[in-house]
């Protein structure tokens, strides 16, 4: 298939590299990603000539409203795949599969809109956080076959482009639905620990002089700090699994005073905006003031 009439600007190239990192995404959502400054019909006949170019189709989701939901093709996410943005970023290999899109649709719909309250958050602030700085399911391995994969990874920069010096912020983002018990999301913090103590085996060849490093070290200046956006349950639900995650914080030594760990509902992200200080530190989840995210 030939690719005709896409825009090589930020138009239907950047539609597509969307779709392709963030797996789906209704119409609603597609509009406020893109963040320009026009009517969504226009995102919707935006949307519309992806899908007859073969790159993109919907489901739609009937107790929703009839809300579109829109994913990328394997011819889509090939040709996405070829850009220097995506390059080495692979997508789930069943987003382009409509049952797969179905039935994982809540979840990550859910990582989407807590997207946009970050992206446009650093609109309204003036700083810099693209569409593409927000990366769902980053593989890290921690070994024995075990991984860490965040819901997101998200570059956040203090500033716009045009100015210098404006902290680099970096953010490993974890979307809790209450699918799970408390007690199985506060495991994930043990596993964030072991992310960052994990030291690949020394290659045979290195010489003794030199050690093995951290491997996030090769990723990250810092180690990313890790945000629990808590959503599907009301404030005692909220406050059960912020409890849940500060008493498994007690077993985890130096990590917390190394890595800022907090939460908030998704309520309050969506209501007040990710920098109001709706953050509830993991290790005094308690205290009388939240706090922002950084």
């Amino acid at each position: 298939m030939v690719l005709i009439g896409v825009d090589a600007g930020d138009g239907d190239r950047m539609a597509l590299a969307v779709l392709a990192q963030y797996r789906m995404a209704t119409t609603h959502q597609m509009h406020r990603i893109l963040g320009q400054p026009v009517r969504i019909e226009q995102t919707r006949r935006r949307l519309a000539r992806l899908r007859t170019q073969g790159l993109i189709e919907h489901i739609t989701l009937a107790q929703a409203g009839r809300t579109r939901v829109w994913f990328p093709t394997a011819y889509g996410l090939q040709l996405a795949g070829e850009w220097p943005e995506l390059r080495g970023r692979r997508p789930a290999k069943t987003v382009t599969d409509p049952t797969a899109v179905r039935l994982k649709a809540a979840h990550t719909l859910t990582v989407t809109e807590t997207a946009l309250a970050f992206l446009e958050d650093a609109r309204r602030h003036d700083d810099l956080c693209r569409p593409l700085d927000w990366i769902p399911e980053v593989h890290h391995p921690i070994g024995n076959g075990q991984a860490v994969i965040p819901d997101a990874l998200m570059y956040y920069r203090r500033g716009t482009a045009e100015k210098s010096g404006g902290a680099m912020l970096r953010a490993f983002i974890e979307v809790d639905r209450a699918t799970m018990g408390p007690e199985r999301l506060a495991a994930k913090l043990s596993l964030y620990n072991r992310l960052h103590h994990y030291t690949p085996a020394t290659p045979a060849h290195r010489p003794p002089a030199q050690p093995g490093m951290e491997s996030w070290r090769h990723q990250y200046p810092l180690f990313p700090r890790l945000l629990f956006v808590l959503d599907g349950t009301g404030k005692a639900g909220v406050e059960n699994r912020i409890s849940a995650l500060n008493a498994a914080a007690h077993s985890l030594g130096s990590f917390l005073s190394l890595v800022p760990v907090l939460a908030t509902s998704l309520t309050d992200l969506i209501t007040h905006s990710p920098t109001a200080p709706i953050w509830r530190p993991i290790h005094t989840p308690t205290q009388p003031t939240p706090r922002p995210w950084a």
